[in-house]
């Protein structure tokens, strides 16, 4: 079984290092593919001898874009500013052997501030009881899965919230693994954690109801 490692980045030379050294820590080997949206930072030339598939900016396509590049039978999609386990590789191997086709993995925040505890047990309970993922988790998938389901929507916001939603409908499981990805916490840093998983909360709320989606991703924008 080969899994594909894809990390899209768009100016990222501020958080690479810190991707690499844990990808070097990974156990075992997985072909890794950076998706470049058109860094002009320094990002590609810390890259320098790293698979970098250049395109488009915009995360769908970027992370579609090198799927479609990709040689593995099991697509691992991660964000750059997080931090994955050091067995990841496995714990997605044994999954899938046992029949798993969708999964993703516990959530962590680099950030410890007030009400980040309950932001860390409802991200994973929201994975656990209503099978949804996002890609801060460390999505990953079958091939064969990506393909049926024709890739991630090309939105500019919410391609995996979306994605996770026809995995549901299609009645496709969730695979919530153990271990955990811990992600940046920066978007909650300034102003009230509680404040900002309202209006986080209130985004997909807003998607549900069928809200223009570039007005959602202005909306983002802001929260960020």
């Amino acid at each position: 079984m080969r899994i594909s490692l894809i990390i899209p980045v768009y100016n990222e030379a501020g958080a690479i290092d810190r991707c690499l050294a844990n990808l070097e820590a990974l156990e075992g080997e997985a072909e890794v593919l950076f998706a470049d949206g058109g860094s002009t930072d320094g990002t590609l030339e810390k890259l320098a001898g790293r698979r970098v598939i250049r395109c488009p900016k915009g995360r769908a396509r970027q992370m579609n874009e090198a799927a479609r590049q990709a040689g593995g039978d099991v697509l691992w999609f991660s964000h750059c500013d997080s931090l994955l386990p050091r067995d990841g590789l496995g714990q997605i191997a044994a999954a899938v052997g046992r029949g798993g086709r969708f999964g993703c993995f516990h959530i962590g925040f680099d950030y410890r501030g007030p009400f980040m505890g309950c932001n860390t047990v409802l991200s994973n309970l929201r994975a656990r009881l209503w099978r949804i993922a996002f890609g801060d988790q460390g999505m990953f998938m079958t091939r064969a899965l990506f393909l049926q389901a024709g890739g991630f929507p090309e939105l500019p916001i919410m391609e995996d919230y979306e994605f996770s939603r026809r995995m549901r409908r299609a009645g496709v499981p969730l695979r919530l693994l153990p271990g955990r990805i811990i992600t940046s916490g920066r978007r909650y840093r300034t102003g009230c954690p509680l404040t900002t998983m309202w209006r986080m909360f209130h985004l997909r709320c807003l998607y549900r109801a069928g809200v223009d989606i570039h007005e959602i991703a202005r909306r983002y924008r802001d929260v960020r």
